[in-house]
């Protein structure tokens, strides 16, 4: 343990001590009082520095005015996390959007060609619902 002591002059002996040549601003230890020993302070003190916050009545009351504000503004309906969610949310479904647009497309681009081309009816006949003409006979083989 840290013992700091105060600085004072010797009492009595015109500033010197019996064991010391003369002190001008710090008393020997020997002849010190135990009551004049200061302990040096370990960690931080929760209570008091709770106590001087306390003590500090405008900051107080901006924290209790001020934390629900912020807590509204951060975390309520309206807030800053509810309007994220929602952006990313609209930059999905934009994307869905836009997804649909090209299949939409290309689908309208296959019904054009269906619309007056017979081979293309054929393809698409055979391909999609294995249709097949009289006659024909189909060879299907599998994989393994």
């Amino acid at each position: 343990m840290d013992i700091l002591l105060p600085k004072r002059t010797a009492a009595g002996n015109g500033g010197r001590c019996r064991s010391c040549k003369p002190l001008k601003y710090v008393v020997h230890c020997s002849e010190m009082n135990s009551d004049f020993y200061r302990k040096k302070k370990k960690g931080i003190d929760l209570r008091s520095s709770f106590r001087k916050l306390l003590r500090n009545r405008r900051l107080v009351l901006l924290l209790l005015v001020g934390t629900p504000i912020l807590l509204y503004v951060v975390l309520g309906p309206r807030g800053i996390v509810k309007r994220v969610r929602l952006q990313h949310q609209k930059a999905q479904l934009e994307e869905q959007i836009r997804e649909a647009e090209a299949e939409t497309r290309k689908l309208q681009a296959e019904s054009k060609a269906l619309d007056g081309d017979k081979n293309a009816i054929e393809k698409v006949a055979r391909e999609k619902h294995g249709m097949i003409r009289e006659g024909e006979t189909v060879y299907r083989v599998s994989k393994k």
